[in-house]
């Protein structure tokens, strides 16, 4: 076949279908794979290389992409040439989908589901992207989509987090360090700009509204209610319904929906409740037909809906899409006016509901509009708050008057009912005019010309609370007025509306301002039905409220309108105009011509305007400002700088930052004040030469904070006069800018640490000072300016003991001045570097304010590059001498780094070149190594060498270095994803094995000088072996060779090593390092070892530390997992023994014995714990010797440690029952007391020998079972694995939920279902098996046991404590088996358990050390049962003998009724049977003494069933008389059987 060889171009194939490799040299490929060609074979099948692993596969299976080569060499990486965030998809998506399969397996369900809703997203979007066919927008918009669920996803599984430019990951090599710092979660450094809070918008949808009594035409009215406000806060979205349900427009028909816009963050925190008003039109009693004829309309309130926003807000919130909502219509019953709960009643004749949906959405409107195109299309109707929101935007135009119709007082009238009233209001112009569509009830409907309230039936006192809302033009505002008509709806037959009064109110005051935002009580006057209104100049000459009457009041009587004393109406407004104000001040300021002698008095109240109403007129204002300054400057001037300062911090404000726009585009195209620059820089230099002068400095600190915009303006000013003067007085306009910034300096200059005030002015003028650059470049070079700053910057004192705060103001400036513009041009970079390190310099000194240091160096290496880089040593001195110990470490990494990667040779050269001598170059080295070691937080203590030892101590920081490198988390690559793995791997190879050599290499340089690294350097050496990595572990291994060797040849042994290696081992395995290799890696030194003369002692070291491996290694593992509490106490009893018994470490070992007794005493097992800690109590003695600190115990003598564990041992020994333990310490302490005459203590000692006594005869205690349990197989860890043990039970712990505990622990075991020993098979296999049954224990102490006259309850106790022994029968048949009489050839196999420990003891469980087996013959076991038996009924008697009449006796009577039966019916009877025939006995003469121990034990049972069965007969129950005649009966024939084969039995 034709081979071709693609030497130079790249290909890059991705897997489209996955190929199993199971041809010859097959590669097996899976899906979304990347494969490079390197040679294709002409044929079906081509010939690839992937990165990893190489082999065919079919050309087919792949889909090529073109890629580029990056970061050739060794480790080269191929990048596909296609958009970055796709590649970063694709191989997100591949590493989520392996651990996606592991969320279910760990039953993380939730976040299962989640991600793969996110996958299928991301697969979509990817999708898009590839189309092609997307705008800029579009494309811009999904890769936003894309890279927010790539970081949700990334964080929610633990994985890194990319730090991204324009949606795309950077390139770590072509940027910044300190600029990938900032983006990977810097802290931000300087203060944040004023943000624009993002406001709430609520998306209400009216899906239905179900009635079934209504049949009128109806208006549903939705607002938002302010419950402990009480009021209204929103605009009314409004729905007109037919009377079958259905909207009156039919082409409203799914689009009844509305958005409430502008809700802050505040709103939603409010006691907010949607709120629906259901107002039917038609007759006035619903279904009564009789009041009022059928064409007459009355509006008439229906019912209320509340939804309260607490109970939704968070479901909404977490949803991106509409959410529904049921909302149960009330009818009134009360006049709802406050809209309150208590006032409303559940309509219990309908089943009236509004179905709506729900969506919160946030961000401006343009990007709401932006981002939900669907909403808007559906005609939304835009529903907005009563009042500005808390953020005004330019441009906003508005102009709304609100009003609410609140309620009335009414005459009777003569007539015998209350009135039914309606409210009619028209709008009406200067001229009489009704002005047309000036009325809107609600949002989504069109304006009206008239208004009518609901009516409320047979009410002299209505209350209402409608809101309406009156759009009137601008130009029809001056001189409109309301008219309020009043009719009393009659519901006589005709049906009357009969107009009985009215009242108005105009809507401007005589001085121009508007209706002010309160509530007003107009005057209601009489008049009739035949009243016009035609000449409406008859009304409006009247008061139309209280001061409207004081302020006219002589009125003639005479008039046509007489006002109705008793009849008022209470209404209130709210104007939201951006074009009307109702402050008098602002209208006199805007009018000042017409005032010329007032303008001082205008100017000057000019602050006490709100700054709403400033923003609203921000340009009217400015221009009538400079109007003035222009009429008058001398006169005016100082006073307009007051009022413009003023306004300037206005913006300031969060609330109108985002007018700043609306000042920027008044300065750059309206302003026209060519000569203000002169007074501006006149005013400003005088505020500050004064600041020296002044006690109070306020004006002159507004002053400094609004420096920007007063730069702006005198910028622009001078730009005017300029261009009108042809350059006209530059020289003085320079001149004057100097003298301005000397005055800066001046001020900057002051001493203020005895001045709180004139510190806030210096801090108020640093703050400002930088944003005055950019406009200082538009009439100065960069040059100039870059002098202007650092003269100013020069001035500031060189001093860190100012003030904390004024420090911090001080280095914000500098940060700021820094991030300007003006610091990227190089020419100003090279005048302002010095003087802004000269001040980092200062602060670093004294280790003052570094996390902004910090910001500030990172800002420079940000703009700083190599080639223009200068004072590179003294940069370099000053981040070494003055490394910050501190949280802002992370900051000066990135700062070091970027000045090490900006560094050339040329640099390296000349810092070297600096140092004098040689020690001036070690101690430079020395600071170095302990930034690094501080920097990766390495907490080591040198050994302390003398002065001449400064070489060791050099190659000592060399050596920790490379160590703690090694070491780095980050480089550990076993840890890492296999995606990330692979990225690293390619990129940069291991370097944990280049350092290995590195570290290798320096150690054997050292020569003689090894012995002065022994034993400091074992711990940072082995803690490079435990590094999972064989390569670096084979390197090392030599190191620890060499320094037995030397230590050997110096001390005649190695006991520094020995030591050292031990109590490191411990610490560092402990601390979670290691791994199942780890066993292995003492073998290659033992390979070492064996050439060496020292080879014995050798190789009794390394196998004992081999063997402590294994221990720790099952210590870390059980202690590091989610294991039980068994295991990691059996765990820690296998490492506590070898301790002890081989390697001796007595701290090591007391050390493991307080950890040991915290295990039992979380898990409540108080006698282990006590046996625990008697071990450490034996290790001490009765003497005075002082002892140090440790662990818990303080320093104090030995006798008074070893009292205090004596003392607590016999406590637990008290918790755990098991007082017979505890007494013989409380004797021993008792002695000890005595011997000192310490009769306090002796008589408490002796007080609690003698409760425990008591304890043990009054007390009940359960006796425990014991269990046998096998762990078989491989998979066990080291200290249980093919080891058998004898298990303590809980209390009422059987054999089945012991097994069922044990199979809880290991989950993975397989329960062996016989008790025989497991084959090779079993032992050796990849399994876990676990073999359980239970076993008996054999007491030691037989004499007690066998005392007729100890009481049951001590017996009990030596029955299962202190046992070593345990029994186990397994019956069998030997010989022919007898079908009449199994017991014949009945064997039992009696194996015997021998453990290492008795129980109880430091463990529940215990090894088995050795077994016995022996065969029982069937007359013998017959003897044991028989015998077991007696001693059951005699214990049982024993304790029914006391009992009082007529009790609980059930135990009794099912225990006598066993043994009868039985006797009757089989065993006893079966024995005799079996071992009293005459065959039996002559050929078994050799069992004759045994025959007769059986008869006599079976003549024993019967005397021991006759006391049973009297003591029966006095306690039996008179109902339970039957039972004990049935037994008295079957004993009678069982005594008889037994006479029959020994008569002499009977009795």
């Amino acid at each position: 076949k034709h081979l071709t060889r693609f030497s130079l171009l790249f290909f890059l194939f991705s897997v489209v279908c996955g190929f199993r490799g199971s041809v010859l040299h097959g590669l097996t490929l899976e899906l979304g794979e990347t494969v490079q060609i390197l040679e294709k074979c002409e044929g079906k099948d081509v010939t690839f290389f992937p990165f990893v692993s190489q082999g065919i596969f079919p050309a087919g299976y792949v889909h090529l992409k073109k890629a580029v080569v990056t970061n050739r060499g060794q480790y080269e990486t191929v990048v596909p040439l296609e958009d970055p965030i796709i590649t970063e998809v694709t191989s997100t998506l591949q590493e989520w989908s392996v651990l996606w399969k592991q969320l279910y397996v760990k039953h993380k369900v939730d976040l299962f589901y989640k991600l793969r809703h996110v996958m299928n997203e991301l697969i979509d979007l990817r999708r898009q992207l590839l189309s092609g066919h997307l705008t800029q927008d579009q494309v811009r918009e999904v890769k936003r989509h894309i890279t927010v669920r790539l970081d949700w996803g990334n964080e929610h599984l633990g994985l890194d987090l990319v730090p991204r430019k324009e949606f795309e990951m950077v390139d770590a090599d072509q940027i910044s360090v300190s600029d990938l710092y900032k983006m990977d979660g810097g802290r931000q450094r300087h203060g944040d700009s004023c943000r624009m809070p993002v406001p709430h918008h609520l998306f209400v949808n009216l899906k239905s509204f179900t009635y079934n009594t209504i049949g009128e035409d109806t208006d549903i009215f939705f607002s938002l209610y302010d419950l402990r406000e009480g009021k209204q806060i929103s605009e009314k979205f409004m729905v007109r319904l037919n009377k079958n349900g259905g909207p009156k427009n039919p082409e409203k028909v799914d689009r009844l929906c509305a958005l409430f816009t502008d809700l802050s963050n505040k709103d939603m925190k409010r006691d907010l409740y949607i709120v629906s008003q259901v107002i039917r039109t038609g007759r006035m009693l619903l279904n009564d037909s009789k009041k009022g004829p059928p064409h007459i309309q009355y509006r008439r309130p229906y019912g209320c809906a509340v939804l309260a926003m607490s109970d939704v807000l968070q479901t909404i919130s977490e949803l991106k899409e509409e959410k529904d909502f049921v909302l149960k219509v009330y009818t009134i019953i009360t006049v709802v006016v406050k809209m309150k709960l208590s006032h409303i009643s559940p309509n219990s004749s309908s089943c009236a509901g509004l179905i709506i949906s729900l969506q919160l959405l946030r961000g401006d409107m343009e990007q709401v509009r932006r981002e939900n195109p669907m909403i808007f299309n559906r005609g939304v109707a835009i529903t907005r708050k009563l009042g500005f929101p808390d953020v005004i935007m330019p441009g906003d135009i508005r102009n709304d008057l609100y009003l609410t119709l609140e309620r009335g007082d009414f005459e009777r009238g003569g007539k015998s009912v209350q009135k039914n009233i309606e409210v009619t209001m028209y709008v009406l112009y200067a001229d009489g005019e009704i002005l047309k569509e000036c009325i809107s009830l609600g949002s989504g409907e069109h304006n009206i010309s008239e208004y009518r309230s609901f009516v409320l039936y047979h009410n002299n006192s209505p209350r209402w609370s409608e809101v309406i809302k009156l759009p009137i033009p601008i130009d029809r505002f001056r001189g409109s007025h309301l008219r309020f008509e009043f009719r009393h709806c009659s519901t006589k037959d005709k049906g009357e509306k009969k107009l009985f009064g009215f009242a108005f109110t105009p809507l401007m005051r005589e001085d121009g301002t508007t209706l002010s935002d309160e509530s007003h009580e107009l005057y209601v006057y009489k008049c009739d039905e035949n009243t016009t209104f035609s000449n409406h100049a008859l009304y409006l000459g009247l008061p139309c409220c209280k001061d409207d009457f004081n302020g006219c009041p002589n009125i003639p009587s005479s008039l046509i309108f007489q006002r109705s004393t008793k009849e008022t109406l209470w209404i209130s407004t709210q104007l939201s105009s951006t074009k009307l104000t109702q402050n008098v001040d602002l209208l006199a300021l805007l009018k000042w011509k017409a005032h010329p002698d007032r303008v001082m008095d205008i100017l000057g109240r000019l602050r006490h305007v709100c700054g709403e109403e400033i923003v609203k007129f921000l340009q009217d204002i400015l221009d009538t400002l400079f109007s003035i300054l222009d009429d008058n400057t001398d006169k005016y001037g100082p006073l307009v700088f007051q009022s413009l300062v003023f306004i300037i911090n206005l913006l300031r404000d969060s609330k109108f930052y985002h007018f700043r726009p609306v000042m920027d585009t008044y300065i750059q195209k309206h302003f026209a004040g060519a000569l203000a620059y002169k007074e501006l820089i006149r005013c400003l230099k005088w505020y500050m030469d004064r600041s020296a002068e002044v006690v109070r400095q306020d004006h002159i600190q507004e002053a400094m904070r609004a420096l920007e915009y007063l730069f702006k303006f005198i910028v622009q000013s001078r730009i005017l006069y300029s261009r009108a003067t042809c350059g006209m007085e530059e020289d003085q306009f320079r001149a004057s800018i100097q003298e301005l910034f000397q005055s800066i300096r001046f001020v900057l200059s002051l001493d203020s640490r005895s001045s709180e005030t004139l510190i806030f002015t210096q801090a108020a003028l640093l703050n400002s000072f930088p944003a005055i650059f950019d406009e200082l470049l538009q009439m100065f070079t960069v040059q100039e300016v870059a002098e202007f700053v650092r003269g100013t910057l020069g001035s500031m004192p060189s001093t860190v003991h100012i003030g904390q705060s004024m420090d911090v103001v001080k280095l914000q400036s500098i940060a700021r001045t820094v991030d300007s513009r003006l610091f990227s041009f190089p020419e100003s970079r090279r005048i302002l570097l010095p003087v802004v390190l000269h001040h980092i310099h200062l602060h670093l000194r004294q280790q003052k304010e570094l996390l902004i240091c910090s910001g500030i160096l990172s800002s420079i290496f940000s703009i700083i590059k190599s080639s223009s880089l200068v004072h590179v040593g003294q940069c370099t001195d000053w981040l070494t001498r003055t490394w910050p110990l501190s949280d802002w470490q992370g900051e000066y990494v990135s700062c070091l780094l970027s000045l090490l990667r900006q560094m050339s040779d040329i640099h390296f050269q000349h810092l070297l070149d600096n140092f004098q001598s040689k020690e001036e170059l070690k101690e430079f080295l020395l600071k170095i190594f302990c930034v690094f070691r501080n920097l990766m937080k390495l907490n080591l203590i040198l050994t302390s060498f003398q002065s001449s030892f400064g070489f060791f101590i050099f190659f000592q920081n060399i050596d920790f270095l490379a160590v703690l490198f090694i070491n780095q988390p980050s480089l550990q690559l076993e840890t890492l994803t296999p995606a990330k793995r692979k990225k690293v791997f390619d990129k940069y190879g291991d370097m944990r094995v280049m350092m290995a050599y590195e570290l290798f290499s320096m150690w054997q340089n050292l020569g003689e000088n090894k012995i002065h690294f022994i034993p400091g350097m074992i711990g940072p050496f082995l803690g490079v072996t435990l590094v999972p990595q064989n390569e670096v572990r084979n390197i090392m291994i030599p190191i620890f060779h060499d320094m037995m060797d030397w230590e050997q040849r110096k001390n005649g042994n190695f006991k520094q090593v020995e030591a050292e290696l031990i109590d490191k081992l411990d610490s560092l395995v402990s601390e979670g390092k290691g791994d199942e290799n780890y066993r292995e890696l003492f073998s290659f030194l033992l390979e070492k070892i064996e050439q060496e003369t020292w080879r014995e002692t050798g190789v009794s070291f390394v196998t004992s530390v081999t063997r402590l491996m294994e221990r720790l290694l099952d210590y870390r593992d059980c202690m590091k997992g989610d294991e039980t509490e068994n295991k990691k106490i059996g765990c820690t009893v296998n490492l506590l023994n070898f301790y002890k018994s081989e390697i001796n470490k007595e701290e090591m070992y007391i050390r493991y014995i307080h950890k040991l007794c915290d295990m039992h005493l979380q898990a409540e097992n108080y006698t282990e714990a006590a046996f625990t800690l008697l071990l450490y109590w034996e290790l001490l003695h009765w003497e005075e010797r002082p002892l140090r600190e440790f662990l818990h115990y303080p320093a104090q003598s030995e006798w008074h440690r070893k009292e205090g564990l004596c003392r607590k041992v016999i406590h637990y020994f008290n918790k755990g029952k098991c007082w017979e333990y505890g007494i013989p310490l409380c004797r021993e302490l008792a002695l000890q007391y005595e011997s000192l005459y310490d009769y306090q203590s002796l008589s408490w000692i002796r007080k609690m020998e003698a409760a425990y006594y008591d304890n043990i005869m009054e007390q009940q205690r359960l006796e425990p079972e014991f269990f046998r349990v096998g762990f078989y197989g491989r998979k066990f860890p080291f200290f249980l694995r093919n080891k058998e043990f004898v298990c303590r039970g809980h209390d009422y712990e059987r054999l089945e939920a012991f097994q069922q505990r044990m199979l809880g622990e290991f989950p993975q075991a397989i329960a062996m279902q016989h008790p025989n020993q497991p084959d090779e098979g079993i032992l050796q296999g990849d399994a876990q098996y676990l073999q359980i049954y239970a076993v008996t224990p054999v007491p030691e102490n037989i004499d007690v046991l066998q005392m007729d006259r100890v009481p049951d309850r001590i017996k009990s106790f030596y029955r299962v404590n202190n046992v070593r022994r345990f029994r186990y029968d397994r019956p069998f048949h030997k010989g022919p088996k007898d079908k009449d009489n199994e017991f014949k050839s009945l064997w039992i196999e009696r194996t015997t358990l021998i453990l290492t420990h008795p129980l109880p003891g430091i463990s529940r469980w215990f090894e088995v050390d050795k077994r016995e087996l022996i065969e029982v013959s069937p007359l013998e076991n017959a003897i044991y049962v028989v015998e077991n038996k007696n001693q059951e009924l005699r214990t049982l008697i024993s304790q029914y003998q006391h009992k009082q009449l007529h009790g609980n006796i059930n135990l009794l009577s099912m225990c006598l009724n066993g043994v009868i039966d039985a006797a009757v019916n089989g065993g006893i009877a079966r024995y005799q049977e079996a071992f009293f025939d005459k065959e039996y006995i002559s050929s078994h003469p050799e069992d004759t003494e045994k025959i007769t121990q059986l008869k006599d034990l079976m003549q024993e049972q019967v005397h021991i069933l006759g006391m049973g069965l009297a003591v029966h007969e006095k306690l039996v129950h008179p109902e339970m008389r039957p039972l004990h005649k049935k037994l008295i009966d079957q004993f009678q024939m069982m005594r008889s059987s037994l006479c029959h084969v020994r008569p002499h039995i009977c009795f």
